[in-house]
């Protein structure tokens, strides 16, 4: 395994595969690696084959996290990473820098940025201004980069997916998009880096996201249900847990984030919700 830090040179790598006709999956990551990234990693690999190149990119955005955010306080530990990296078998770790990344940002001179402006007004989007605008860029760089044939994304972060998915057909990026389920923890939290973060109690209370979830799933098993009663009823759920605070909870159809006034089977739900100074998001298809 290779790491691999100036974007040139893993441009350039890349650049060599592809003229070989090598393909390349890629899985973009911010670090703090767990099964989750490395249930991704296989996905790739299996996407591209054994005789196919597997890229994994280890870097924190900055122009993804607000002002307020946890940028710098970021769980991170590349030496870990990149031996998990080694042993899933990986071949090439990507871990540029921000002055790289983005030349000359700190003297004014990097001003370019890509935006979605549909998909990305909502949840997230509402909740985190920039966010959006820094993932987008970001991964519109990283693609330019590494050039890869497949791109793995997490379905934890569904509106994220489906955002990236918008720009490589609005963009024409020649990259095919893979949404790969969440992996939970036993308890039923989704895996995040930020899990980290859960110390104590805090940790059994954080399984209100899936067990709002499961309220939804059983109210609207056999019947619809409105979305603001639903929405309602989560609020109660979630407010009888004493570090939990609702950021939103949504109902959106899962291809076009449209939001539903009526909540069915095949509507999505969405959801963010600060356990301590700690904030989780989750959702499913319903």
């Amino acid at each position: 395994m290779r790491i691999v830090k100036p974007p040139s040179a893993m441009q350039r790598i890349a650049g060599q595969w592809r003229r070989s006709s090598v393909r390349i999956g890629f899985v973009p990551t911010m670090g703090y690696l767990h099964e989750g990234h490395l249930s991704l990693v296989r996905e790739a690999r299996r996407r591209v084959g054994r005789s196919g190149k597997v890229v994994v990119s280890i870097y924190v955005n900055p122009t993804q996290f607000g002002p307020a955010e946890d940028l710098s306080r970021y769980p991170r530990d590349l030496a870990r990473d990149c031996k998990l990296c080694r042993e899933a078998g990986v071949d090439v770790v990507f871990v540029p820098t921000d002055a790289q990344m983005y030349p000359g940002k700190e003297a004014g001179r990097y001003s370019t940025y890509v935006v979605e402006e549909t998909l990305s007004q909502q949840m997230e989007g509402a909740s985190r201004p920039v966010h959006f605008r820094g993932v987008t860029t970001i991964v519109a760089k990283l693609f330019n980069i590494v050039l890869p044939d497949v791109a793995v994304f997490g379905a934890k972060d569904w509106q994220q997916a489906a955002i990236i998915k918008r720009m490589v057909a609005n963009l024409n990026f020649p990259v095919k998009i893979i949404v790969a389920p969440t992996v939970r923890e036993s308890d039923g939290v989704a895996m995040s880096s930020r899990n980290k973060y859960l110390i104590g109690d805090l940790r059994p209370q954080a399984t209100v996201l899936g067990r709002a979830i499961k309220l939804v799933q059983q109210n609207v098993a056999r019947k619809t249900v409105s979305a603001a009663k639903l929405r309602e009823q989560v609020r109660q759920l979630i407010h009888k847990v004493p570090a939990a605070r609702l950021d939103y909870v949504e109902f959106f159809d899962p291809d076009t984030l449209i939001p539903a006034r009526t909540v069915g089977r095949g509507i999505h739900i969405a959801l963010a919700v600060f356990v301590g100074k700690t904030r989780l998001i989750d959702n499913a298809r319903l």
